[in-house]
Protein backbone atom coordinates (compact mmCIF):
# COMPACT_ATOMS: atom_id res chain seq x y z
CA UNK A 1 0.00 0.00 0.00
CA UNK A 2 2.91 2.33 1.25
CA UNK A 3 4.84 1.70 -1.87
CA UNK A 4 1.88 2.36 -4.32
CA UNK A 5 1.61 5.00 -2.74
CA UNK A 6 4.61 6.32 -2.76
CA UNK A 7 4.76 5.90 -6.38
CA UNK A 8 1.81 7.71 -7.02
CA UNK A 9 2.69 10.74 -4.75
CA UNK A 10 5.86 11.05 -6.25
CA UNK A 11 4.46 10.61 -9.81
CA UNK A 12 1.80 13.04 -9.15
CA UNK A 13 4.54 15.46 -7.86
CA UNK A 14 6.82 15.55 -10.69
CA UNK A 15 3.37 16.40 -13.07
CA UNK A 16 2.62 19.30 -10.07
CA UNK A 17 5.77 20.62 -8.45
CA UNK A 18 3.97 23.52 -7.40
CA UNK A 19 1.10 22.20 -5.88
CA UNK A 20 0.84 22.17 -1.72
CA UNK A 21 0.83 18.76 -0.33
CA UNK A 22 -2.70 19.31 1.15
CA UNK A 23 -4.34 19.98 -2.10
CA UNK A 24 -1.81 17.39 -3.42
CA UNK A 25 -3.60 14.72 -0.96
CA UNK A 26 -6.83 15.88 -2.13
CA UNK A 27 -6.10 15.04 -5.88
CA UNK A 28 -4.17 11.62 -4.84
CA UNK A 29 -7.23 10.68 -2.61
CA UNK A 30 -5.37 10.28 0.46
CA UNK A 31 -5.07 12.35 3.54
CA UNK A 32 -2.10 14.96 4.08
CA UNK A 33 -1.14 12.77 6.90
CA UNK A 34 -0.56 10.02 4.97
CA UNK A 35 1.86 11.53 2.40
CA UNK A 36 3.74 12.97 5.62
CA UNK A 37 3.70 9.33 6.70
CA UNK A 38 5.57 7.60 3.94
CA UNK A 39 7.88 10.79 3.10
CA UNK A 40 11.61 9.49 4.04
CA UNK A 41 12.93 12.33 5.31
CA UNK A 42 10.32 12.99 7.88
CA UNK A 43 10.18 11.47 11.60
CA UNK A 44 6.82 9.98 13.31
CA UNK A 45 6.84 11.53 16.58
CA UNK A 46 5.34 9.27 19.53
CA UNK A 47 1.72 11.19 20.21
CA UNK A 48 2.70 12.58 23.40
CA UNK A 49 1.18 16.25 22.72
CA UNK A 50 1.52 17.99 26.09
CA UNK A 51 5.12 17.13 26.43
CA UNK A 52 6.00 18.17 22.78
CA UNK A 53 4.20 20.92 23.35
CA UNK A 54 6.62 21.75 26.89
CA UNK A 55 9.33 21.61 24.49
CA UNK A 56 8.66 24.51 21.35
CA UNK A 57 9.64 27.28 23.27
CA UNK A 58 13.10 26.11 22.92
CA UNK A 59 12.88 26.18 19.38
CA UNK A 60 13.30 29.85 19.73
CA UNK A 61 11.61 31.78 17.07
CA UNK A 62 9.50 30.14 14.82
CA UNK A 63 6.43 30.47 12.97
CA UNK A 64 3.17 28.98 13.81
CA UNK A 65 0.61 27.80 10.97
CA UNK A 66 -2.94 26.89 11.69
CA UNK A 67 -5.63 26.58 8.63
CA UNK A 68 -8.70 25.35 7.66
CA UNK A 69 -10.51 24.70 4.38
CA UNK A 70 -10.11 28.33 3.33
CA UNK A 71 -8.03 30.12 5.40
CA UNK A 72 -4.64 29.89 6.71
CA UNK A 73 -3.13 31.98 9.90
CA UNK A 74 0.88 32.02 9.63
CA UNK A 75 2.21 34.16 13.09
CA UNK A 76 5.98 34.55 13.92
CA UNK A 77 7.37 34.52 17.62
CA UNK A 78 8.50 32.78 20.17
CA UNK A 79 5.74 29.85 22.10
CA UNK A 80 5.73 30.06 25.82
CA UNK A 81 4.82 26.90 27.45
CA UNK A 82 1.27 25.76 27.40
CA UNK A 83 -1.01 25.48 30.29
CA UNK A 84 -4.00 22.83 29.80
CA UNK A 85 -7.04 21.63 31.49
CA UNK A 86 -8.11 18.55 30.21
CA UNK A 87 -7.91 18.09 26.83
CA UNK A 88 -7.65 21.64 26.20
CA UNK A 89 -4.70 23.85 25.42
CA UNK A 90 -3.75 27.10 26.02
CA UNK A 91 -0.79 29.25 24.89
CA UNK A 92 -1.20 33.04 24.97
CA UNK A 93 1.61 35.70 24.50
CA UNK A 94 1.70 38.68 22.41
CA UNK A 95 3.29 36.71 19.59
CA UNK A 96 2.07 32.99 19.90
CA UNK A 97 -1.98 32.46 20.91
CA UNK A 98 -3.39 29.62 20.41
CA UNK A 99 -6.26 27.52 21.72
CA UNK A 100 -5.75 23.42 21.41
CA UNK A 101 -8.26 20.68 21.77
CA UNK A 102 -6.52 17.70 21.99
CA UNK A 103 -9.30 15.69 21.69
CA UNK A 104 -9.22 15.45 18.16
CA UNK A 105 -4.86 15.48 17.73
CA UNK A 106 -4.06 12.05 16.15
CA UNK A 107 -0.33 12.09 15.05
CA UNK A 108 2.67 14.01 15.28
CA UNK A 109 5.59 14.21 12.50
CA UNK A 110 8.92 16.15 12.05
CA UNK A 111 8.73 17.16 8.77
CA UNK A 112 11.80 18.02 6.30
CA UNK A 113 10.54 19.65 3.24
CA UNK A 114 14.14 20.59 1.28
CA UNK A 115 15.28 23.16 3.82
CA UNK A 116 11.73 23.52 5.74
CA UNK A 117 11.86 21.70 9.21
CA UNK A 118 8.30 21.56 10.79
CA UNK A 119 6.63 19.85 13.67
CA UNK A 120 3.17 19.23 11.91
CA UNK A 121 0.66 17.76 14.04
CA UNK A 122 -2.69 16.11 12.58
CA UNK A 123 -6.17 15.18 13.57
CA UNK A 124 -7.87 11.45 13.58
CA UNK A 125 -9.20 12.50 9.99
CA UNK A 126 -5.83 12.86 8.54
CA UNK A 127 -5.69 16.70 8.39
CA UNK A 128 -2.90 19.01 9.73
CA UNK A 129 -4.40 21.26 12.98
CA UNK A 130 -1.59 23.04 13.34
CA UNK A 131 2.28 23.36 12.15
CA UNK A 132 5.33 24.64 13.95
CA UNK A 133 8.16 25.81 11.11
CA UNK A 134 11.69 26.92 11.98
CA UNK A 135 13.45 30.34 10.89
CA UNK A 136 16.67 31.38 10.44
CA UNK A 137 16.77 32.53 14.12
CA UNK A 138 15.34 28.72 15.69
CA UNK A 139 17.49 27.13 17.62
CA UNK A 140 17.85 23.65 14.88
CA UNK A 141 19.38 21.71 18.01
CA UNK A 142 17.07 21.69 19.92
CA UNK A 143 14.99 20.58 16.80
CA UNK A 144 17.65 17.75 16.47
CA UNK A 145 16.87 16.90 20.59
CA UNK A 146 13.22 17.43 20.38
CA UNK A 147 13.40 14.54 17.29
CA UNK A 148 15.60 12.06 19.41
CA UNK A 149 13.52 12.40 22.28
CA UNK A 150 10.07 11.97 21.18
CA UNK A 151 10.88 9.54 17.82
CA UNK A 152 8.40 6.46 17.76
CA UNK A 153 10.04 3.60 18.05
CA UNK A 154 7.92 1.19 15.93
CA UNK A 155 7.46 4.15 12.76
CA UNK A 156 6.80 1.70 10.92
CA UNK A 157 3.14 1.13 12.65
CA UNK A 158 0.32 1.82 10.48
CA UNK A 159 -1.29 5.23 10.39
CA UNK A 160 -4.68 4.68 10.84
CA UNK A 161 -7.39 7.49 9.90
CA UNK A 162 -10.88 7.80 10.51
CA UNK A 163 -12.98 9.01 7.50
CA UNK A 164 -14.51 12.33 8.21
CA UNK A 165 -18.06 12.85 7.56
CA UNK A 166 -19.03 16.92 6.53
CA UNK A 167 -22.06 17.45 7.11
CA UNK A 168 -23.80 18.56 4.08
CA UNK A 169 -24.82 21.88 2.67
CA UNK A 170 -27.31 23.82 4.55
CA UNK A 171 -27.11 21.75 7.28
CA UNK A 172 -26.66 24.36 9.92
CA UNK A 173 -29.09 26.85 8.31
CA UNK A 174 -31.59 24.19 9.29
CA UNK A 175 -34.14 25.70 12.17
CA UNK A 176 -37.11 23.40 13.06
CA UNK A 177 -40.47 25.00 13.71
CA UNK A 178 -39.97 24.25 17.44
CA UNK A 179 -37.77 27.01 18.17
CA UNK A 180 -38.52 29.84 19.95
CA UNK A 181 -36.95 32.78 18.07
CA UNK A 182 -38.48 35.52 20.36
CA UNK A 183 -36.91 33.60 24.03
CA UNK A 184 -34.00 33.31 21.52
CA UNK A 185 -33.55 36.80 21.41
CA UNK A 186 -34.29 37.67 24.73
CA UNK A 187 -31.17 35.00 25.65
CA UNK A 188 -28.99 37.05 23.23
CA UNK A 189 -29.91 40.28 24.67
CA UNK A 190 -28.87 38.89 28.49
CA UNK A 191 -25.50 37.47 27.22
CA UNK A 192 -22.79 38.64 29.44
CA UNK A 193 -19.67 36.77 27.84
CA UNK A 194 -18.82 36.23 24.44
CA UNK A 195 -18.01 32.63 25.28
CA UNK A 196 -21.59 31.87 26.51
CA UNK A 197 -22.65 32.47 22.63
CA UNK A 198 -22.24 28.64 22.26
CA UNK A 199 -24.12 27.53 24.79
CA UNK A 200 -26.88 29.50 24.11
CA UNK A 201 -26.94 28.37 20.32
CA UNK A 202 -27.22 25.14 21.69
CA UNK A 203 -29.59 25.49 24.16
CA UNK A 204 -31.81 26.82 21.31
CA UNK A 205 -30.76 24.13 18.59
CA UNK A 206 -29.76 26.32 16.36
CA UNK A 207 -26.78 26.55 13.90
CA UNK A 208 -24.82 29.59 14.00
CA UNK A 209 -25.44 31.03 10.91
CA UNK A 210 -29.37 30.81 10.97
CA UNK A 211 -28.94 32.14 14.63
CA UNK A 212 -27.18 35.26 12.80
CA UNK A 213 -30.56 35.70 10.62
CA UNK A 214 -32.65 35.40 13.37
CA UNK A 215 -30.64 37.67 15.90
CA UNK A 216 -32.44 40.64 17.62
CA UNK A 217 -32.74 43.30 14.94
CA UNK A 218 -29.73 45.65 15.17
CA UNK A 219 -27.37 42.85 16.38
CA UNK A 220 -25.96 41.10 12.81
CA UNK A 221 -25.88 42.31 9.29
CA UNK A 222 -24.66 40.90 6.14
CA UNK A 223 -22.01 42.57 4.67
CA UNK A 224 -20.89 41.50 1.17
CA UNK A 225 -16.64 40.68 0.61
CA UNK A 226 -16.20 43.65 -0.83
CA UNK A 227 -17.42 45.08 2.24
CA UNK A 228 -15.16 43.15 4.37
CA UNK A 229 -12.34 43.89 2.25
CA UNK A 230 -12.99 47.17 3.13
CA UNK A 231 -13.07 47.01 7.02
CA UNK A 232 -9.42 45.74 6.66
CA UNK A 233 -8.39 48.53 4.27
CA UNK A 234 -9.62 50.73 6.61
CA UNK A 235 -8.43 49.23 9.45
CA UNK A 236 -5.13 49.44 7.70
CA UNK A 237 -4.83 52.93 7.05
CA UNK A 238 -5.65 53.83 10.53
CA UNK A 239 -3.01 51.50 11.94
CA UNK A 240 -5.63 49.98 14.28
CA UNK A 241 -5.02 47.08 16.38
CA UNK A 242 -7.29 44.11 15.29
CA UNK A 243 -7.69 40.31 16.69
CA UNK A 244 -7.88 37.59 13.46
CA UNK A 245 -8.94 33.88 14.61
CA UNK A 246 -8.55 31.47 12.04
CA UNK A 247 -9.04 27.53 13.50
CA UNK A 248 -10.05 24.29 12.42
CA UNK A 249 -11.74 21.48 14.90
CA UNK A 250 -8.10 20.74 16.96
CA UNK A 251 -6.83 24.47 16.92
CA UNK A 252 -7.68 28.17 17.05
CA UNK A 253 -4.32 30.63 16.05
CA UNK A 254 -4.78 34.57 17.34
CA UNK A 255 -3.59 37.33 15.98
CA UNK A 256 -3.60 40.63 17.61
CA UNK A 257 -1.94 43.97 16.32
CA UNK A 258 -2.13 46.16 13.19
CA UNK A 259 -2.56 44.95 9.54
CA UNK A 260 -0.59 46.64 6.82
CA UNK A 261 0.34 45.13 3.56
CA UNK A 262 -3.24 43.99 1.88
CA UNK A 263 -2.23 41.80 -1.48
CA UNK A 264 -4.96 40.62 -3.52
CA UNK A 265 -3.75 37.68 -5.41
CA UNK A 266 -6.00 35.89 -7.72
CA UNK A 267 -8.87 34.63 -5.68
CA UNK A 268 -7.06 34.97 -2.37
CA UNK A 269 -7.09 37.63 -0.18
CA UNK A 270 -4.11 38.36 1.95
CA UNK A 271 -2.08 39.85 4.86
CA UNK A 272 1.68 39.98 3.75
CA UNK A 273 3.21 41.83 7.04
CA UNK A 274 6.68 40.74 8.45
CA UNK A 275 5.30 38.99 11.98
CA UNK A 276 1.82 37.72 10.38
CA UNK A 277 0.37 35.86 7.29
CA UNK A 278 -3.56 35.51 6.15
CA UNK A 279 -4.25 34.22 3.27
CA UNK A 280 -8.55 33.96 2.70
CA UNK A 281 -9.71 32.35 -0.29
CA UNK A 282 -12.78 34.46 -1.30
CA UNK A 283 -14.36 32.54 -3.65
CA UNK A 284 -15.18 29.90 -0.93
CA UNK A 285 -16.83 32.70 1.33
CA UNK A 286 -20.70 32.08 1.43
CA UNK A 287 -21.92 34.76 4.22
CA UNK A 288 -20.08 37.66 5.86
CA UNK A 289 -21.66 38.78 8.83
CA UNK A 290 -20.96 41.86 11.23
CA UNK A 291 -21.94 40.49 14.80
CA UNK A 292 -22.66 42.56 18.32
CA UNK A 293 -22.49 40.63 21.18
CA UNK A 294 -23.46 41.75 24.75
CA UNK A 295 -21.27 41.60 27.59
CA UNK A 296 -20.61 42.97 30.54
CA UNK A 297 -18.22 45.56 29.06
CA UNK A 298 -20.39 47.19 26.51
CA UNK A 299 -21.45 45.80 23.12
CA UNK A 300 -18.58 43.49 21.57
CA UNK A 301 -18.37 43.59 17.50
CA UNK A 302 -16.81 40.89 15.31
CA UNK A 303 -16.86 40.26 11.13
CA UNK A 304 -17.36 36.22 11.08
CA UNK A 305 -16.92 34.68 7.72
CA UNK A 306 -18.59 31.15 6.51
CA UNK A 307 -18.30 28.87 3.82
CA UNK A 308 -21.02 26.95 2.00
CA UNK A 309 -21.74 24.85 4.83
CA UNK A 310 -21.95 27.24 7.55
CA UNK A 311 -18.66 26.67 8.72
CA UNK A 312 -17.05 29.78 10.18
CA UNK A 313 -13.41 30.78 8.04
CA UNK A 314 -12.55 33.68 9.97
CA UNK A 315 -13.05 36.13 12.73
CA UNK A 316 -12.24 39.62 13.34
CA UNK A 317 -12.24 41.91 16.52
CA UNK A 318 -11.16 45.11 17.84
CA UNK A 319 -8.07 44.38 19.85
CA UNK A 320 -9.72 44.10 23.68
CA UNK A 321 -9.21 42.59 26.63
CA UNK A 322 -11.87 41.60 29.64
CA UNK A 323 -13.07 44.66 31.54
CA UNK A 324 -12.22 46.91 28.37
CA UNK A 325 -14.68 48.43 26.30
CA UNK A 326 -13.84 47.75 22.64
CA UNK A 327 -12.48 50.01 20.44
CA UNK A 328 -14.57 52.97 19.68
CA UNK A 329 -12.83 53.38 15.92
CA UNK A 330 -13.44 49.67 15.63
CA UNK A 331 -17.16 50.29 16.32
CA UNK A 332 -16.94 53.16 13.79
CA UNK A 333 -15.63 51.36 10.71
CA UNK A 334 -18.35 48.46 11.29
CA UNK A 335 -20.93 51.50 11.11
CA UNK A 336 -19.46 52.76 8.21
CA UNK A 337 -20.04 49.85 6.21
Amino acid sequence: MNETLSTRYRQFKEENPKVRIRDAAEQVGVTEAELVAIGQENTRLRPEFEAILSEIPHLGYVMALTRNDHAVHERKGIYTRASFSGKVGFIANADIDLRLFLFSWHAVFAVQEGDRKSIQFFAKNGTAVHKIYLTAKSVPEAYQDLIAKYKMQTPDEALVVEQDIRPSAGTDNDITADIDVGAFQRDWLALEDTHNFFSMLKKHGVGRTKALEIAPEGHTKAITVEGLKSILHKASEISLEIMVFIGNKGCIQIHTGKIEKLVQTGVWFNVLDNEFNMHLREDKIASVWIVRKPTVDGIVSSVEVFDREGELIVQFFGKRKPGIPESQDWRSILLGV
